[in-house]
């Protein structure tokens, strides 16, 4: 069995790693990653300039470009053997939520999706990395049962990890994605010469985070996992509009 590794955090991150060592002696494993930090990538595809992928020492493959470049790459001709399955992480801080729309680790993960595998994304509630092993720990546990799950095709399990010690888990709980709130206003700046510009600032607390949200699982010590699908239509606005359609003609 192969494995396609990549993250958004960059080839050198620590999760990279860990993750890479949770599962070398589990499958075959390849690592294409970004060269640098591509947080918040989302599913962005260059297609200004070439790619040019560098293999590092330690064998993993870095890449002049996104996360989602990275998997598509690898799975679209860079690779001698398609991987079967494709798992990305270990991301250090969380997605959860609304983070899914920018995360470049679940773009990874989607991007797996047309194996007839589930994919999987992997993050930890923190920006650091002491409990790593933790998160290391679940995602073997998840990935090394894989083959038991029954889900349809281009399905990719978007999994957080709380930031605790491994014996402070409480479990695993199934989720369903929360809600954020509105984020905080851009903060502005102002260089030496006086040119003016703006940071992204922190995403908005929970706004929908109760009961069976991921938010709410992991803030009361549970893994969560949370399936995700592409598809992305609005099934139920169907039926009204079609009547609204129908009257504009």
């Amino acid at each position: 069995m192969r494995i396609l590794i990549s993250n958004d955090d960059g080839v050198a991150a620590p999760g990279l790693a860990a993750l890479h060592a949770a599962l070398a002696d589990y499958a075959e494993c390849v690592v294409i990653a970004p060269d640098q930090d591509r947080s918040g990538a989302s599913s962005s595809l260059t297609l200004d300039r070439p790619l040019h992928p560098c293999t590092l020492p330690n064998g993993f493959i870095s890449l002049n470009g996104t996360p989602t470049d990275c998997v598509h790459l690898g799975l679209n001709g860079l690779l001698p053997q398609v991987a079967d399955l494709v798992v990305a992480g270990i991301n250090l801080g969380a997605n959860l939520g609304d983070d899914v729309l920018y995360s470049g680790t679940v773009a990874a993960a989607l991007e797996g999706r047309f194996l007839t595998r589930p994919a999987f994304a992997f993050s930890l509630l923190s920006r650091q990395p002491d409990n790593l092993a933790t998160a290391a720990y679940f995602a073997r546990k998840l990935v090394a049962a894989h083959d038991q799950l029954d889900l349809p095709p281009r399905t990719v399990l978007n999994v957080n990890i709380p930031n605790l010690p491994l014996e402070h888990i409480r479990g695993v709980q199934l989720t369903r994605l929360g809600h954020r709130a509105r984020a905080a206003a851009p903060v502005k700046v102002t260089n030496p010469r006086g040119k003016e510009g703006y940071w992204i600032s922190v995403a908005g607390d929970a706004e929908d985070g109760g009961p069976g949200t991921d938010f709410h699982a992991v803030m009361q010590g549970f893994v969560s996992v949370t399936p995700l699908q592409l598809d992305r239509t609005f099934q139920d606005g169907l039926s009204s509009l079609q009547p609204w359609l129908e009257g504009l003609l």
